[in-house]
């Protein structure tokens, strides 16, 4: 059984407009046409690979390719690229909402659904994987989402936290006043990046992003550093204690890319007994390897990072696969493209390292950081 650590279930529940990346930009983002520039060809990139090009992230697929619970990411697009703010604009308050909305939308999809169920605290997901339905865990992508101030963080961490919050990735795509983030357009090299979406401040976390790392402790909801540049990264690590666990959930292994994590950044996720999730993005995962035309090139691929993870670490227990399937990667690993096909990469994991290791990267490992550190909801 394979979990997931970061998928984006919601995407094909939205209205078509927040799925369509053709349709992102409709408009000049106020004060720049090159960012505009930059949004159209990005507008331009597909993103669903499924079976007839349709959604990948799907109870039937998951059911297909044994994948056993997904952590599923809530996340806004038209929040994150506010077309009437200028870039890099702090939070707004009206975030908070879309939020709910699509937190809503799942748990209603969901609850219709006899072959999976929402999964608000690791009892839950223990049970839905027990009974053979898929446990669909509420996830966010991005703290611009969680309010405007310290004080209204800390309200929407705690009322999700009660509803079955897992994680929050601080960081996203572009800066919105809350962490620093590494460049993530996979067609834009990242010294560009930096000039067209310029960081801002001198700290990776603005007073608004300690906030929400502070609040997520208080509540137990687990700190994604995915997206952060090393500001960003090294800033959390002082703001967090030395104990609490933390995850990267869809990431790889840097060689050129900054996005990607660095071997000091591995062994302190590993140090801290957090997960590192796997991406099957080709761009990110092939960083410093060549880009594989067949599943079994895949599997090389995957099994590199895995391989760089065990040896910074020094042990099995940090590893885990983290898809962001439908989270606009397209083109994901020959053969990796929708979770229909994540059994066979299960056997591979199996054929390569054994029964009681593959185990552990495919579900386990997620599951035991989830169990002890994962408070939940009602």
């Amino acid at each position: 059984m394979i979990v997931d650590l970061h998928a984006h279930y919601p995407m094909h529940l939205m209205p078509p407009e927040h799925r369509d990346t053709h349709r992102w930009v409709l408009a000049p983002w106020p004060g720049s046409r090159w960012r505009s520039v930059v949004l159209e060809i990005l507008s331009r990139l597909a993103n669903y690979q499924g079976p007839g090009g349709g959604p990948s992230v799907t109870v039937p697929l998951m059911k297909e390719g044994d994948v056993g619970a997904a952590l599923s990411v809530l996340y806004a697009p038209f929040d994150e690229m506010d077309l009437s703010e200028p870039y890099g604009a702090p939070p707004l308050s009206r975030y908070v909402q879309s939020l709910r909305d699509q937190m809503t939308l799942v748990e209603q999809e969901v609850d219709g659904d006899g072959d999976a169920e929402m999964a608000r605290n690791p009892e839950q997901l223990d049970a839905a994987i027990a009974a053979g339905r898929v446990g669909i865990v509420h996830c966010i992508e991005g703290a611009f989402a969680l309010g405007a101030t310290a004080t209204e963080i800390a309200d929407t961490v705690r009322e999700f936290a009660e509803r079955g919050l897992a994680y929050v990735t601080l960081a996203h795509l572009f800066y919105r006043g809350v962490a620093q983030n590494a460049p993530a357009l996979p067609f834009m090299p990242d010294p560009l990046y930096r000039i067209v979406f310029p960081q801002k401040g001198s700290t990776g976390l603005t007073p608004l992003g300690e906030a929400a790392v502070r609040a997520m402790a208080e509540h137990r909801v687990l700190v994604d550093v995915t997206h952060m540049n090393d500001r960003a990264l090294e800033h959390t690590f002082r703001v967090m204690d030395r104990e609490t666990p933390l995850i990267a959930s869809h990431i790889a292994c840097r060689t050129t890319h900054e996005y990607n994590l660095t071997d000091d950044a591995i062994r302190e996720i590993g140090r801290r007994g957090g997960v590192i999730g796997a991406i099957v993005c080709e761009h990110w995962a092939t960083d410093g390897l060549s880009k594989p035309k067949t599943f079994h090139e895949s599997v090389e691929v995957i099994c590199a990072q895995i391989d760089r993870i065990r040896r910074v670490t020094g042990s099995d227990d940090n590893i885990a696969l983290g898809t962001d399937l439908d989270g606009y990667i397209k083109p994901a690993l020959a053969g990796l493209e929708h979770e229909g096909r994540m059994k066979p990469l299960q056997d591979a994991l199996i054929a390569r390292y054994g029964e009681d290791v593959a185990r552990k990267i495919c579900a386990d490992n997620v599951l035991a950081l989830l169990r002890r550190y994962w408070r939940g909801g009602a």
